[in-house]
């Protein structure tokens, strides 16, 4: 019964992965410097959805 719960258990977390920072969005502001978007990516890979979290701008 311990071997069942451990394995349930790991494969609860084993569902999401997370990855990044990743570039999420690029846009050119009106006095021409870009404005830059960063996303930490999870990928829950039991429903196949994909989610961006913990948003980062910066202008460059």
């Amino acid at each position: 019964m311990q071997k069942f719960f451990l394995i349930l258990i790991v494969f609860a977390l084993a569902g999401c992965t997370y990855a990044g920072p990743f570039v999420t969005h690029i846009s050119q502001n009106k006095d021409g410097s870009l404005t830059v978007e960063k996303c930490m990516v999870e990928h829950n890979a039991f429903s196949g959805a994909v989610a961006t979290t913990n948003c980062t701008q910066s202008k460059v």
